[in-house]
C-alpha cells in the first residue's frame, strides 16, 4: 500500500473507533446513576458509623454533568475496547509476521483477564481506604467529599492497580523478544519485592495493613509466575537449539 492508502486505512479505523467510543459513552451515561451509588457507598459507611452528615460535594454549577460526563468516558472506552482495539489490530497485524501475531494475540489474550483482575481488587481495596482515612478525622470536623476530587481518586486507583496486573506480563514480552532471560529476571526477586511492597504501601492507607499486605502479596505471586513462565521459555528455546544442531561428532 502506498503512503496515501495508509493514511486513508488509518482514518477508517480511527472513525469507526471513535463511533464506537461515543456509543459506548452514551450508553454508558445511563448507567452513571448506579455507579455514582457504588463509588459513594463509603461514604455512607463513612457516615453511619460517625453518625454525622457525609455526602459527596457538587461544589460547582456544571459539576454534576461534568462527573457524569467523566464517567460516561471512562466506562465508554471499556465498553467499546473490543471494537477499537481489533480496529488497532487490523490496522497493524498486514505489518506483522505469523510469530508475532501468536504472540500478541497471547499477550492480549494474559494482559486483559489480568488488568480487569487488578481494576476488581483496586475497586474492593479503595472503600478500605475511605473508611480509614476518614477514621482519622478530629471531633468537630465534617467529612464532605468533592466529587471531582474524590472520582480521581476511585479512577486513578483503580486503573494504577488495574496496570500494575499486567507489567509481568510485560516481563514475559520481554523474555519472549530475548531482551531478558528468565533467570535474570528471577535474580531481581528481592527488588520486585521491595518494588512490590513499595507500591502497595503507597496505593493503601498505613493503617489498613491487610490490604496492603494482600496487594504486596498477588504482585509478588504474579511476578514469581513470571519468572517462572520465562524461564520455561528459555528451557524450550534451549532444547529446539540443541535439536537444530544435532549430535556433535
Amino acid at each position: 500500500m502506498s503512503l496515501g492508502q495508509h493514511l486513508t486505512e488509518l482514518r477508517k479505523r480511527f472513525i469507526i473507533g471513535l463511533v464506537a467510543l461515543v456509543v459506548g459513552m452514551v450508553a454508558a451515561y445511563f448507567l452513571t446513576d448506579w455507579i455514582i451509588w457504588a463509588m459513594t457507598e463509603p461514604i455512607r459507611v463513612v457516615a453511619e458509623k460517625r453518625g454525622e452528615d457525609v455526602g459527596l460535594m457538587i461544589d460547582t454549577v456544571t459539576g454534576a454533568f461534568d462527573l457524569r460526563l467523566r464517567i460516561s468516558f471512562a466506562v465508554g472506552i471499556i465498553i467499546s475496547a473490543p471494537i477499537w482495539l481489533w480496529q488497532l489490530w487490523a490496522f497493524l497485524m498486514p505489518g506483522l509476521t505469523r510469530k508475532e501475531i501468536r504472540y500478541t494475540i497471547g499477550f492480549v489474550a494474559a494482559a486483559i483477564p489480568l488488568f480487569f483482575a487488578g481494576c476488581f481488587v483496586g475497586w474492593w481495596v479503595m472503600p478500605h481506604i475511605v473508611e480509614i482515612m476518614a477514621s482519622f478525622t478530629p471531633e468537630g470536623a465534617a467529612n464532605w467529599f468533592q466529587a471531582k476530587y474524590y472520582y480521581d481518586f476511585v479512577f486513578k486507583l483503580v486503573i494504577v492497580v488495574g496496570v500494575s496486573f499486567v507489567v509481568p506480563v510485560f516481563l514475559v514480552a520481554l523474555n519472549l523478544a530475548g531482551i531478558m532471560t528468565g533467570r535474570a529476571i528471577l535474580k531481581a526477586w528481592r527488588v520486585a519485592v521491595l518494588i512490590a511492597v513499595g507500591f502497595a504501601g503507597l496505593a493503601t492507607p498505613a493503617a489498613d495493613v491487610v490490604s496492603m499486605l494482600l496487594l504486596a502479596g498477588i504482585l509478588v505471586v504474579l511476578f514469581f509466575a513470571a519468572a517462572g513462565l520465562s524461564m520455561l521459555f528459555d528451557r524450550r528455546r534451549a532444547k529446539r537449539a540443541r535439536a537444530e544442531l544435532g549430535p556433535i561428532a
